[in-house]
């Protein structure tokens, strides 16, 4: 799905390098963050950040990218308690794994 949206190979390859990456715009890496801040535990959204977002999109645009984090933050978190694993659907193709991040790395969003 993420091909058919423009995700290129190479930001799959370097998304756990996001904020360095010139594979991302501007706009791409201020979503990231957002994802990053909310699928922390506790989830918590630096007000900063949160300016910065409202700098660039509509409240509309807000909704939208926040619910779609919040959903698939849920699946992720459901599948793994329920032990649901890949049906291998993409079998060799790229797959990126998340950088772990502690919570001293985190508070800099």
């Amino acid at each position: 799905m993420g091909r058919q949206k423009g995700v290129s190979d190479e930001q799959v390859r370097e998304l756990a390098e996001y904020r360095q990456s010139a594979a991302f715009d501007e706009s791409e890496r201020l979503c990231l963050r957002l994802a990053d801040a909310m699928t922390e535990t506790p989830a918590e959204v630096p007000d900063s950040l949160f300016a910065e977002l409202k700098a660039r999109f509509s409240p509309a645009e807000l909704v939208e990218l926040t619910s779609a984090i919040a959903w698939e933050n849920y699946r992720a978190r459901q599948n793994r308690a329920l032990g649901v694993a890949s049906d291998e659907f993409s079998e060799g193709a790229v797959c990126a794994i998340p950088a772990r991040t502690t919570a001293k790395a985190s508070a800099s969003l």
